[in-house]
């Protein structure tokens, strides 16, 4: 199991603490130094079943700057992709991908019966 995380993300670090709380092993990679390419992007998507948009990282400070909210509804997917893959830190967070599952954000309920 793959963990996309930012160090400084409290939600990345609630979710990490919980993943060692429950004794899950992890792959920890750093989203912002190692982010995930744009075929482990459309890999996760397939394997996700949740629209593409659900993957950017709405509340954070590049998607505001690059004013995202105006342009996503006017690009292809192709493009969403290389954008994703252009910067970590346009990925929601943590990103955990698993075999047979992905999961954005940190949602407890959902980890859950996922992970256990």
């Amino acid at each position: 199991m793959k963990v996309y995380c930012y160090e400084r993300c409290t939600t990345c670090k609630k979710a990490l603490k919980w993943l060692d709380d429950n004794g899950i092993k992890y792959q920890l990679i750093d989203i912002k130094d190692d982010h995930p390419d744009e075929k482990i992007l459309r890999d996760a998507h397939k394997k996700s079943g949740v629209e593409l948009k659900k993957f950017f990282n709405t509340s954070g400070q590049l998607y505001r700057q690059m004013e995202l909210t105006k342009k996503l509804p006017e690009m292809s997917d192709d493009e969403k992709f290389k954008l994703l893959a252009s910067d970590g830190m346009l990925v929601k967070r943590p990103l955990v991908i698993t075999d047979d599952a992905v999961l954005l954000g940190f949602k407890e309920a959902e980890w859950t019966e996922v992970l256990k």
